[in-house]
């Protein structure tokens, strides 16, 4: 594990994600990215209004300044698109052997509805992913 890709979208799971990549990233001396996919639906609106550009941005920002907090400078990635197909091509794209992602536990009905994006990362990626 020499490049970890954090997929980070500043929930109570990707806050476990980044704890957990913090500790691979020091006890191996890893480089780090972190990703937040602005999703783009098919449909009228593509981007929902309440998960937009700057709220990803934002997301970013908050990522990097607690990484920065334990001595690690990430490389911040901001694209748009499915999260769980984006997650996977940037991982591939910047060469990452790693991929650190939250699971928000979603039930069945859940995954039903909204699809499970630690689930299809893990299952669809070309790399080692860690499910915090």
């Amino acid at each position: 594990m020499k490049r970890i890709l954090l997929a980070y979208d500043g929930t109570p799971a990707a806050d476990t994600a980044m704890s957990t990549t913090v500790a691979l990233a020091k006890a191996l001396k890893a480089e780090v990215g972190v990703v937040s996919v602005i999703p783009v639906h098919p449909g009228r609106t593509p981007v929902d209004p309440w998960d937009d550009r700057p709220v990803h941005t934002e997301q970013l920002e908050r990522a990097r300044r607690l990484l920065r907090e334990y001595g690690i400078e990430p490389v911040l990635i901001e694209p748009a698109g499915d999260p769980a197909m984006m997650i996977e091509e940037e991982a591939e794209r910047g060469g990452y052997d790693t991929i650190v992602i939250g699971s928000r536990r979603l039930g069945a009905v859940g995954r039903l509805l909204q699809g499970s994006v630690s689930e299809h990362v893990a299952t669809h990626a070309k790399t080692t992913v860690v499910i915090a």
